[in-house]
């Protein structure tokens, strides 16, 4: 072959080689950078559930398996209500829950039992008004009372216009059974993971104790990220469930959904003087 001929076959190869590596990654690329977001997608919602209330995904834990987390925070929930202070200025709540507001749905979350309501119901706490969101479940309650811990909690969690959080928690023991429950067991079982539709109203005024005098403190959320700031309302006044009730729920929940006691760290808990 002479040299010229062979010369021009080279830059050729070259050249069409070149273009090859021009023009094929574009799709192998594309391809490269949905795998990355895909993973990262993937790695970051298992992030954000990866937690639990044991072992090695458990409290102790929680502010490793979080990014952006306060579970390490110094003013954290729940705390022993002890050593708590009258105060005659706290006044009634103000509850404008309606019977006409739609319970939307119910998900078993694999950390608790939650039902989630659409806009309607709020609260005015010291003149500032918080929108119910949703309710869910701990077996046994988080909070306790000079020590003495309830076998059941309610959380009710409100959030007003700037995001800040104002959640309260209704104690529950064993004793009569309640209508209203029976109607929220109606859509149970559930399995982990599962949501389903309620679309039907329900009157949150039923599941709340006749004396509403409470317990006040700032404090955290009790599940990651344990965001601080959260307004709590603890009622005096428990209200009552029946065993079986009970035995459903602790049935489909984790063993043991709640957060130990955190250190108090000078905060002043007060409570009403009704």
């Amino acid at each position: 072959m002479k040299p010229n001929k062979l010369i021009f076959l080279v830059i050729v190869s070259v050249f069409w080689a070149c273009q090859n590596a021009h023009q094929e990654p574009k799709e192998n690329n594309a391809s490269i950078q949905k795998s990355i977001k895909d993973k990262v997608s993937i790695e970051t919602e298992k992030k954000q559930h990866d937690w639990s209330y044991e072992g090695e995904t458990g409290p102790s834990h929680w502010s490793e398996l979080e990014e952006n987390s306060f579970c390490n925070g110094n003013f954290q929930s729940p705390v022993n209500i002890v050593k708590y202070k009258r105060d005659k200025r706290l006044k009634p709540i103000d509850f404008h829950y309606s019977k006409e507001t739609i319970l939307h749905d119910v998900v078993n979350n694999g950390h608790t039992i939650q039902y989630d309501f659409e806009p309607g119901d709020y609260v005015v706490f010291e003149e500032e008004s918080f929108q119910l969101k949703q309710f869910h479940f701990h077996e046994p309650a988080e909070h306790t009372i000079d020590g003495v811990r309830y076998p059941m909690a309610i959380h009710l969690v409100h959030q007003n216009e700037t995001g800040a959080f104002l959640v309260m928690e209704i104690l529950v023991k064993e004793g009569k059974s309640s209508k209203p429950f029976d109607f929220l067991e109606s859509f149970l079982p559930i399995a982990n993971g599962e949501t389903k539709l309620v679309n039907q109203a329900f009157d949150m005024n039923l599941n709340l104790p006749k004396n509403k005098g409470y317990f006040t403190y700032v404090g955290s959320l009790t599940t990651p990220p344990c965001t601080e700031g959260v307004r709590w309302i603890i009622f005096k006044e428990s209200i009552t469930v029946s065993l079986e009730q009970v035995e459903l729920l602790k049935y489909l929940m984790p063993i043991q959904n709640f957060r130990n006691e955190q250190p108090i760290h000078g905060r002043v808990i007060l409570q009403t003087s009704f």
